[in-house]
Protein backbone atom coordinates (compact mmCIF):
# COMPACT_ATOMS: atom_id res chain seq x y z
CA UNK A 1 0.00 0.00 0.00
CA UNK A 2 1.34 3.96 -0.82
CA UNK A 3 0.20 6.31 1.12
CA UNK A 4 0.06 10.17 0.15
CA UNK A 5 0.82 13.35 1.93
CA UNK A 6 1.06 17.07 0.36
CA UNK A 7 4.12 19.12 1.82
CA UNK A 8 5.84 22.26 0.17
CA UNK A 9 9.66 22.70 -0.48
CA UNK A 10 10.49 26.40 0.01
CA UNK A 11 12.25 28.21 -2.68
CA UNK A 12 13.01 32.05 -1.97
CA UNK A 13 9.18 33.05 -1.22
CA UNK A 14 8.05 30.19 -3.70
CA UNK A 15 6.33 27.50 -1.80
CA UNK A 16 6.18 24.22 -4.46
CA UNK A 17 4.15 21.09 -4.05
CA UNK A 18 6.18 18.17 -2.93
CA UNK A 19 4.36 14.87 -2.59
CA UNK A 20 5.53 12.41 0.33
CA UNK A 21 4.93 8.64 -1.10
CA UNK A 22 5.26 6.30 1.49
CA UNK A 23 5.39 2.48 0.68
CA UNK A 24 5.50 -1.05 2.79
CA UNK A 25 6.95 -3.58 1.14
CA UNK A 26 8.46 -7.60 1.91
CA UNK A 27 11.66 -7.78 2.61
CA UNK A 28 14.36 -6.84 5.14
CA UNK A 29 13.45 -4.18 7.58
CA UNK A 30 14.88 -0.85 6.18
CA UNK A 31 13.73 2.77 6.14
CA UNK A 32 14.76 5.01 3.73
CA UNK A 33 13.91 8.18 2.25
CA UNK A 34 15.07 9.63 -1.23
CA UNK A 35 14.19 12.39 -3.63
CA UNK A 36 17.20 14.60 -2.90
CA UNK A 37 17.01 15.13 0.46
CA UNK A 38 19.58 16.91 2.74
CA UNK A 39 21.44 15.55 6.02
CA UNK A 40 18.27 17.09 7.87
CA UNK A 41 15.22 15.51 5.81
CA UNK A 42 17.42 12.03 5.62
CA UNK A 43 17.53 12.63 9.60
CA UNK A 44 13.96 12.66 10.27
CA UNK A 45 13.85 9.03 10.24
CA UNK A 46 15.52 8.98 13.57
CA UNK A 47 12.82 11.52 14.63
CA UNK A 48 9.76 9.84 13.16
CA UNK A 49 10.62 6.82 14.95
CA UNK A 50 11.60 8.01 18.14
CA UNK A 51 8.22 10.36 17.67
CA UNK A 52 6.07 6.81 16.91
CA UNK A 53 7.72 4.99 19.84
CA UNK A 54 6.78 8.07 22.53
CA UNK A 55 3.32 6.67 21.52
CA UNK A 56 3.60 3.08 21.88
CA UNK A 57 3.85 2.17 18.13
CA UNK A 58 6.37 -0.12 16.74
CA UNK A 59 7.57 0.59 13.08
CA UNK A 60 6.39 -2.85 11.09
CA UNK A 61 9.07 -5.38 10.05
CA UNK A 62 9.05 -4.80 6.25
CA UNK A 63 10.98 -2.17 3.86
CA UNK A 64 9.54 1.60 4.40
CA UNK A 65 10.66 3.64 1.55
CA UNK A 66 9.63 7.33 1.57
CA UNK A 67 10.32 9.10 -1.83
CA UNK A 68 9.76 13.19 -1.98
CA UNK A 69 8.51 14.22 -5.22
CA UNK A 70 9.39 15.42 -7.34
CA UNK A 71 12.57 13.87 -7.31
CA UNK A 72 14.45 16.08 -8.90
CA UNK A 73 13.50 19.18 -6.19
CA UNK A 74 16.35 19.82 -3.39
CA UNK A 75 14.59 19.32 -0.35
CA UNK A 76 16.42 20.89 2.64
CA UNK A 77 14.30 21.50 6.26
CA UNK A 78 13.47 19.52 9.05
CA UNK A 79 9.51 20.58 8.10
CA UNK A 80 9.24 17.12 6.19
CA UNK A 81 9.12 14.98 9.56
CA UNK A 82 5.54 15.22 10.37
CA UNK A 83 4.52 14.89 6.39
CA UNK A 84 6.54 11.79 6.66
CA UNK A 85 5.27 10.58 10.05
CA UNK A 86 1.59 11.16 8.73
CA UNK A 87 2.49 9.00 5.30
CA UNK A 88 4.26 6.40 7.30
CA UNK A 89 1.00 6.10 9.97
CA UNK A 90 -1.34 6.25 6.79
CA UNK A 91 0.26 3.46 5.28
CA UNK A 92 0.38 1.20 8.30
CA UNK A 93 -3.22 1.66 8.47
CA UNK A 94 -3.27 3.82 11.67
CA UNK A 95 -4.80 6.97 9.94
CA UNK A 96 -7.06 7.44 6.89
CA UNK A 97 -4.99 8.08 4.18
CA UNK A 98 -8.45 9.65 2.26
CA UNK A 99 -8.26 11.86 5.05
CA UNK A 100 -4.96 12.73 4.62
CA UNK A 101 -5.32 13.63 0.74
CA UNK A 102 -7.22 17.16 2.22
CA UNK A 103 -4.41 18.59 4.08
CA UNK A 104 -0.58 20.19 3.47
CA UNK A 105 1.30 19.13 6.40
CA UNK A 106 4.30 21.17 8.11
CA UNK A 107 6.35 20.56 10.87
CA UNK A 108 9.28 19.09 12.91
CA UNK A 109 9.25 16.28 15.20
CA UNK A 110 10.36 16.42 18.46
CA UNK A 111 11.79 12.58 19.97
CA UNK A 112 9.00 12.57 22.47
CA UNK A 113 6.57 13.36 19.80
CA UNK A 114 6.23 17.01 20.09
CA UNK A 115 5.65 19.26 16.91
CA UNK A 116 8.31 21.71 16.84
CA UNK A 117 7.84 25.37 14.87
CA UNK A 118 9.50 25.21 11.65
CA UNK A 119 10.14 28.39 8.64
CA UNK A 120 8.28 28.78 6.00
CA UNK A 121 4.80 28.00 7.87
CA UNK A 122 2.75 31.37 5.99
CA UNK A 123 4.11 30.29 2.98
CA UNK A 124 2.63 26.93 3.64
CA UNK A 125 -0.61 28.36 3.98
CA UNK A 126 -1.14 30.48 0.67
CA UNK A 127 0.19 27.69 -0.68
CA UNK A 128 -2.81 25.22 1.32
CA UNK A 129 -4.85 28.37 0.18
CA UNK A 130 -4.47 28.15 -3.46
CA UNK A 131 -4.72 24.33 -3.90
CA UNK A 132 -8.14 24.58 -1.72
CA UNK A 133 -6.60 22.45 0.87
CA UNK A 134 -6.39 22.55 4.68
CA UNK A 135 -2.75 23.14 6.83
CA UNK A 136 -1.42 21.17 9.76
CA UNK A 137 0.89 23.34 11.11
CA UNK A 138 2.60 23.25 14.66
CA UNK A 139 0.33 25.00 17.11
CA UNK A 140 2.54 27.44 18.07
CA UNK A 141 2.36 28.66 14.57
CA UNK A 142 -1.14 28.00 14.09
CA UNK A 143 -1.46 32.11 14.19
CA UNK A 144 0.77 32.66 11.62
CA UNK A 145 -0.85 30.04 9.23
CA UNK A 146 -4.48 32.17 10.04
CA UNK A 147 -3.19 34.81 7.53
CA UNK A 148 -3.42 33.37 4.52
CA UNK A 149 -7.34 33.66 3.61
CA UNK A 150 -9.67 30.88 3.68
CA UNK A 151 -7.75 28.26 4.43
CA UNK A 152 -8.83 25.43 7.25
CA UNK A 153 -5.89 25.10 9.81
CA UNK A 154 -5.10 22.55 12.03
CA UNK A 155 -2.58 23.41 14.94
CA UNK A 156 -1.07 20.78 16.60
CA UNK A 157 0.90 20.39 19.58
CA UNK A 158 2.05 17.04 19.48
CA UNK A 159 1.40 13.68 17.16
CA UNK A 160 -1.04 11.69 19.61
CA UNK A 161 -3.48 15.28 19.79
CA UNK A 162 -3.20 15.45 15.99
CA UNK A 163 -4.04 11.59 15.26
CA UNK A 164 -7.46 12.17 17.55
CA UNK A 165 -8.22 15.11 15.88
CA UNK A 166 -7.97 13.16 12.22
CA UNK A 167 -9.88 10.47 13.78
CA UNK A 168 -12.89 12.25 15.29
CA UNK A 169 -12.16 11.79 18.72
CA UNK A 170 -10.99 14.51 19.95
CA UNK A 171 -11.24 18.08 17.96
CA UNK A 172 -8.37 20.25 18.03
CA UNK A 173 -9.44 24.29 18.23
CA UNK A 174 -9.28 26.62 15.26
CA UNK A 175 -6.53 29.11 15.88
CA UNK A 176 -7.13 33.06 15.65
CA UNK A 177 -5.33 35.02 13.80
CA UNK A 178 -2.20 36.49 15.00
CA UNK A 179 -2.53 40.30 16.41
CA UNK A 180 -1.27 43.16 14.46
CA UNK A 181 0.82 45.43 16.17
CA UNK A 182 1.12 49.26 15.49
CA UNK A 183 3.92 50.83 14.81
CA UNK A 184 6.26 51.53 17.98
CA UNK A 185 7.39 54.53 18.74
CA UNK A 186 11.10 55.01 18.10
CA UNK A 187 13.27 58.37 18.64
CA UNK A 188 11.88 61.57 17.96
CA UNK A 189 13.10 64.24 15.84
CA UNK A 190 12.68 66.52 19.12
CA UNK A 191 16.15 64.58 20.77
CA UNK A 192 17.83 66.10 17.79
CA UNK A 193 19.86 69.40 18.70
CA UNK A 194 20.98 71.83 15.20
CA UNK A 195 21.58 69.67 12.12
CA UNK A 196 18.75 71.37 10.48
CA UNK A 197 20.13 70.16 6.92
CA UNK A 198 20.43 66.55 7.54
CA UNK A 199 17.01 67.23 9.37
CA UNK A 200 15.73 68.55 5.96
CA UNK A 201 17.39 65.75 4.01
CA UNK A 202 16.13 62.54 6.11
CA UNK A 203 12.30 64.50 5.73
CA UNK A 204 13.40 64.45 1.86
CA UNK A 205 14.54 61.09 2.07
CA UNK A 206 11.80 59.71 3.98
CA UNK A 207 8.92 61.38 1.73
CA UNK A 208 10.34 59.91 -1.70
CA UNK A 209 12.12 56.53 -0.44
CA UNK A 210 15.53 57.92 -1.34
CA UNK A 211 18.71 56.72 -0.14
CA UNK A 212 21.05 59.20 2.08
CA UNK A 213 24.37 59.10 2.72
CA UNK A 214 25.57 61.37 6.04
CA UNK A 215 29.53 61.95 6.64
CA UNK A 216 30.33 64.11 9.81
CA UNK A 217 32.83 63.62 12.64
CA UNK A 218 31.96 60.89 15.28
CA UNK A 219 29.38 62.05 17.84
CA UNK A 220 27.76 64.01 15.58
CA UNK A 221 24.27 62.36 15.46
CA UNK A 222 24.34 60.55 12.25
CA UNK A 223 23.01 57.34 13.91
CA UNK A 224 20.12 59.32 15.54
CA UNK A 225 18.99 60.73 13.02
CA UNK A 226 19.21 57.31 11.25
CA UNK A 227 17.08 55.35 14.24
CA UNK A 228 14.51 58.44 14.15
CA UNK A 229 13.89 58.03 9.89
CA UNK A 230 11.04 54.58 11.15
CA UNK A 231 9.06 57.26 13.24
CA UNK A 232 8.48 59.73 10.39
CA UNK A 233 7.62 57.00 7.70
CA UNK A 234 4.23 56.06 6.64
CA UNK A 235 3.19 52.93 8.11
CA UNK A 236 2.67 49.34 6.30
CA UNK A 237 -0.13 48.94 4.61
CA UNK A 238 -1.84 45.79 5.10
CA UNK A 239 -0.45 43.95 1.50
CA UNK A 240 2.87 45.35 2.31
CA UNK A 241 3.15 43.84 6.05
CA UNK A 242 2.03 40.45 4.71
CA UNK A 243 5.16 41.03 2.10
CA UNK A 244 7.56 41.26 5.03
CA UNK A 245 5.72 38.87 7.19
CA UNK A 246 6.20 36.37 4.33
CA UNK A 247 10.52 37.02 4.64
CA UNK A 248 10.22 36.93 8.06
CA UNK A 249 8.11 33.20 7.89
CA UNK A 250 11.16 31.96 5.71
CA UNK A 251 13.95 33.37 7.84
CA UNK A 252 11.94 32.04 11.20
CA UNK A 253 11.60 35.25 13.00
CA UNK A 254 8.15 35.71 12.45
CA UNK A 255 7.26 34.92 16.30
CA UNK A 256 3.93 34.45 17.67
CA UNK A 257 2.17 35.04 14.47
CA UNK A 258 2.31 38.65 15.30
CA UNK A 259 1.92 40.70 11.87
CA UNK A 260 3.73 44.61 12.68
CA UNK A 261 2.67 47.50 11.03
CA UNK A 262 6.48 48.36 11.87
CA UNK A 263 8.56 49.00 8.43
CA UNK A 264 11.75 47.08 8.92
CA UNK A 265 14.94 48.59 10.77
CA UNK A 266 18.01 46.44 9.66
CA UNK A 267 21.57 47.28 10.77
CA UNK A 268 24.45 44.97 10.06
CA UNK A 269 27.55 45.42 11.94
CA UNK A 270 30.06 46.57 9.39
CA UNK A 271 32.51 42.39 9.79
CA UNK A 272 29.25 41.31 8.06
CA UNK A 273 29.92 38.56 5.42
CA UNK A 274 28.35 39.09 1.61
CA UNK A 275 25.95 36.18 2.40
CA UNK A 276 24.63 37.78 5.47
CA UNK A 277 24.19 40.65 3.96
CA UNK A 278 22.67 39.46 0.35
CA UNK A 279 21.49 36.77 1.34
CA UNK A 280 22.82 32.50 0.62
CA UNK A 281 24.43 29.88 3.25
CA UNK A 282 23.95 26.12 2.72
CA UNK A 283 19.96 26.88 2.69
CA UNK A 284 19.91 30.17 0.88
CA UNK A 285 18.16 32.43 3.64
CA UNK A 286 17.68 35.54 3.22
CA UNK A 287 20.05 38.05 4.17
CA UNK A 288 19.54 41.69 5.60
CA UNK A 289 18.61 43.06 2.39
CA UNK A 290 15.74 40.92 2.13
CA UNK A 291 15.27 41.52 5.96
CA UNK A 292 14.89 45.50 5.43
CA UNK A 293 12.29 44.60 2.44
CA UNK A 294 10.00 47.82 2.31
CA UNK A 295 11.90 49.22 5.30
CA UNK A 296 15.27 50.32 6.24
CA UNK A 297 18.82 49.57 5.80
CA UNK A 298 21.02 51.42 8.01
CA UNK A 299 25.03 50.58 7.01
CA UNK A 300 27.18 52.69 9.82
CA UNK A 301 30.52 52.72 9.18
CA UNK A 302 30.19 52.81 5.61
CA UNK A 303 34.15 52.68 4.22
CA UNK A 304 34.35 49.92 7.06
CA UNK A 305 32.36 47.23 5.34
CA UNK A 306 34.52 45.01 2.84
CA UNK A 307 34.22 46.52 -0.53
CA UNK A 308 32.70 43.23 -2.00
CA UNK A 309 30.16 43.63 0.13
CA UNK A 310 29.38 46.83 -0.29
CA UNK A 311 29.32 46.19 -4.19
CA UNK A 312 27.03 43.14 -4.04
CA UNK A 313 24.44 45.86 -2.75
CA UNK A 314 24.57 47.55 -5.97
CA UNK A 315 22.54 45.11 -8.27
CA UNK A 316 19.52 44.66 -5.48
CA UNK A 317 19.17 48.56 -4.71
CA UNK A 318 18.96 49.19 -8.50
CA UNK A 319 16.21 45.94 -8.97
CA UNK A 320 14.65 45.74 -5.67
CA UNK A 321 15.40 42.44 -5.52
CA UNK A 322 18.23 39.46 -4.70
CA UNK A 323 19.14 36.93 -6.93
CA UNK A 324 20.95 34.20 -5.13
CA UNK A 325 22.44 31.60 -7.37
CA UNK A 326 23.99 28.44 -5.74
CA UNK A 327 25.25 25.07 -7.41
CA UNK A 328 21.60 23.50 -6.54
CA UNK A 329 19.25 26.16 -6.29
CA UNK A 330 18.32 29.57 -7.86
CA UNK A 331 16.46 31.71 -5.21
CA UNK A 332 14.91 35.07 -5.18
CA UNK A 333 14.32 37.03 -2.24
CA UNK A 334 12.69 40.87 -2.35
CA UNK A 335 14.84 43.66 -1.83
CA UNK A 336 13.13 46.69 -2.42
CA UNK A 337 15.04 48.78 0.57
CA UNK A 338 15.85 52.38 1.79
CA UNK A 339 19.74 52.42 2.30
CA UNK A 340 20.63 55.07 5.01
CA UNK A 341 24.18 55.38 5.41
CA UNK A 342 26.73 57.57 7.86
CA UNK A 343 30.64 57.37 7.60
CA UNK A 344 33.04 59.76 9.43
CA UNK A 345 35.10 61.89 6.99
CA UNK A 346 38.40 59.88 7.19
CA UNK A 347 39.97 57.54 9.67
CA UNK A 348 40.29 59.76 12.87
CA UNK A 349 37.11 61.29 12.19
CA UNK A 350 38.20 65.09 12.18
CA UNK A 351 39.22 65.76 9.28
CA UNK A 352 37.98 69.84 9.07
CA UNK A 353 39.49 70.30 13.10
CA UNK A 354 43.08 71.05 12.69
CA UNK A 355 43.21 70.38 16.57
CA UNK A 356 42.38 67.15 16.65
CA UNK A 357 42.89 65.86 12.66
CA UNK A 358 45.49 63.49 12.75
CA UNK A 359 49.00 64.34 10.95
CA UNK A 360 48.00 62.57 7.53
CA UNK A 361 44.71 65.11 6.44
CA UNK A 362 44.45 65.40 3.86
CA UNK A 363 45.53 62.08 2.22
CA UNK A 364 43.61 59.99 4.86
CA UNK A 365 40.67 61.11 3.87
CA UNK A 366 40.94 60.08 0.43
CA UNK A 367 42.05 56.73 1.08
CA UNK A 368 39.37 56.12 3.53
CA UNK A 369 36.45 57.52 1.39
CA UNK A 370 37.93 55.64 -1.85
CA UNK A 371 36.88 52.18 0.10
CA UNK A 372 33.62 52.83 -0.90
CA UNK A 373 33.03 52.10 -4.77
CA UNK A 374 31.84 55.13 -7.17
CA UNK A 375 29.77 53.14 -8.55
CA UNK A 376 27.93 52.55 -5.06
CA UNK A 377 27.82 56.17 -4.12
CA UNK A 378 26.46 57.21 -7.36
CA UNK A 379 23.42 55.09 -6.28
CA UNK A 380 22.63 56.95 -2.86
CA UNK A 381 20.26 60.48 -4.17
CA UNK A 382 21.29 62.53 -0.95
CA UNK A 383 24.46 63.05 0.06
CA UNK A 384 24.84 65.34 3.40
CA UNK A 385 27.23 66.83 5.44
CA UNK A 386 26.44 66.48 9.28
CA UNK A 387 28.64 68.97 11.01
CA UNK A 388 29.73 68.75 14.84
CA UNK A 389 27.44 69.64 17.91
CA UNK A 390 28.64 71.66 20.15
CA UNK A 391 27.76 72.01 24.14
CA UNK A 392 26.29 75.36 23.49
CA UNK A 393 23.56 73.62 20.79
CA UNK A 394 23.08 70.97 23.29
CA UNK A 395 21.69 73.23 26.14
CA UNK A 396 19.65 74.35 23.73
CA UNK A 397 15.66 73.36 24.53
CA UNK A 398 14.11 70.96 22.28
CA UNK A 399 13.44 72.13 18.72
CA UNK A 400 9.64 72.84 18.73
CA UNK A 401 9.01 70.70 15.48
CA UNK A 402 9.65 66.63 16.42
CA UNK A 403 8.38 63.64 14.26
CA UNK A 404 4.66 63.61 14.50
CA UNK A 405 5.24 66.91 12.41
CA UNK A 406 7.36 65.78 10.06
CA UNK A 407 5.26 62.18 9.15
CA UNK A 408 2.62 64.42 8.72
CA UNK A 409 3.98 66.05 5.64
CA UNK A 410 5.60 62.83 4.53
CA UNK A 411 2.46 61.16 4.80
CA UNK A 412 1.12 63.79 2.77
CA UNK A 413 3.57 63.79 0.21
CA UNK A 414 3.25 60.03 -0.38
CA UNK A 415 -0.56 60.21 -0.30
CA UNK A 416 0.46 62.34 -3.53
CA UNK A 417 2.86 60.03 -4.97
CA UNK A 418 0.17 57.46 -4.77
CA UNK A 419 -1.61 58.68 -7.41
CA UNK A 420 1.12 58.32 -9.43
CA UNK A 421 0.68 54.68 -9.05
CA UNK A 422 3.54 54.08 -7.27
CA UNK A 423 4.54 53.16 -3.26
CA UNK A 424 7.37 56.47 -3.76
CA UNK A 425 9.12 58.60 -6.30
CA UNK A 426 12.48 55.99 -5.90
CA UNK A 427 10.26 54.26 -7.90
CA UNK A 428 9.41 56.69 -10.58
CA UNK A 429 10.51 55.45 -14.14
CA UNK A 430 10.46 55.47 -17.73
CA UNK A 431 7.46 57.35 -19.04
CA UNK A 432 5.96 58.42 -15.21
CA UNK A 433 9.07 60.20 -14.48
CA UNK A 434 8.87 61.74 -17.91
CA UNK A 435 5.02 63.06 -17.24
CA UNK A 436 5.85 64.09 -13.23
CA UNK A 437 9.38 65.13 -12.75
CA UNK A 438 10.21 67.18 -16.33
CA UNK A 439 11.01 70.18 -14.54
CA UNK A 440 9.87 74.09 -16.34
CA UNK A 441 11.97 75.89 -18.49
CA UNK A 442 14.00 77.63 -16.02
CA UNK A 443 14.60 74.47 -13.66
CA UNK A 444 15.75 72.90 -17.03
CA UNK A 445 18.10 75.25 -17.85
CA UNK A 446 19.72 74.80 -14.19
CA UNK A 447 19.16 71.23 -14.71
CA UNK A 448 21.41 71.26 -18.04
CA UNK A 449 23.92 73.39 -16.93
CA UNK A 450 24.36 71.63 -13.50
CA UNK A 451 24.61 68.09 -15.34
CA UNK A 452 27.59 69.27 -17.12
CA UNK A 453 29.63 71.17 -14.78
CA UNK A 454 28.70 68.70 -12.10
CA UNK A 455 29.12 65.56 -14.79
CA UNK A 456 26.16 63.65 -13.67
CA UNK A 457 25.98 60.49 -14.88
CA UNK A 458 22.78 59.15 -16.67
CA UNK A 459 21.70 56.95 -13.66
CA UNK A 460 22.24 60.53 -11.30
CA UNK A 461 20.32 62.71 -13.62
CA UNK A 462 17.08 60.37 -13.25
CA UNK A 463 17.94 60.37 -9.31
CA UNK A 464 18.54 63.89 -9.32
CA UNK A 465 14.89 64.01 -10.88
CA UNK A 466 12.88 61.84 -8.35
CA UNK A 467 14.68 64.26 -5.77
CA UNK A 468 13.99 67.31 -7.08
CA UNK A 469 10.12 65.90 -7.17
CA UNK A 470 9.77 65.40 -4.19
CA UNK A 471 10.88 68.18 -3.03
CA UNK A 472 7.83 69.73 -5.08
CA UNK A 473 5.72 67.20 -3.20
CA UNK A 474 6.83 68.67 0.23
CA UNK A 475 6.24 72.10 -1.35
CA UNK A 476 2.94 71.21 -2.34
CA UNK A 477 3.82 72.32 -5.65
CA UNK A 478 2.38 70.59 -9.22
CA UNK A 479 5.32 71.24 -11.13
CA UNK A 480 9.02 70.82 -10.69
CA UNK A 481 10.22 74.62 -10.34
CA UNK A 482 13.94 76.26 -10.69
CA UNK A 483 13.73 76.01 -6.98
CA UNK A 484 13.43 72.81 -6.19
CA UNK A 485 15.89 71.28 -9.00
CA UNK A 486 18.72 73.74 -6.99
CA UNK A 487 17.92 72.51 -3.60
CA UNK A 488 18.04 68.39 -4.88
CA UNK A 489 21.28 69.54 -7.11
CA UNK A 490 22.55 70.56 -3.67
CA UNK A 491 22.49 67.01 -2.10
CA UNK A 492 23.89 65.68 -5.05
CA UNK A 493 27.82 64.19 -4.72
CA UNK A 494 29.89 65.97 -7.34
CA UNK A 495 32.07 63.08 -9.21
CA UNK A 496 36.12 64.21 -9.23
CA UNK A 497 37.13 65.05 -12.35
CA UNK A 498 40.36 63.69 -14.22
Amino acid sequence: MVALVSTVAYLGLEARAVEVQCQLAAGMPRFSVVGLADKAVAESRERVQSALAAMGLALPPKRITVNLSPADLPKEGSHYDLPIALALLGAMGVVDAEELSEWVVVGELSLDGRIASSPGVLLAALHASETQKGLICPRAQGPEARWASGVRVCAAPDLASLLNHLKGERALPEPEPGEVEDAAPGPDLKRVKGQETAKRALEIAAAGGHNLLMNGPPGAGKSLLASCLPGILPPLSPSEALEVSMVQSVAGTLEGGRISRNRPFRAPHHSASMAALTGGGLRVRPGEVSLAHLGVLFLDELPEFQRAVLDSLRQPLETGKVDVARANAHVAYPARVQLVAAMNPCRCGHLGDPALACSRAPRCAADYQSRVSGPMLDRIDLHVEVDPVSAADLALPPPAEGSAEVAARVAAARAVQAGRGVRSNAELDGDALEDHATPDEAGRQLLMQAADAMRLSARGYTRMLRVARTIADLAGSERVGRVHVAEALSYRRQAPRA
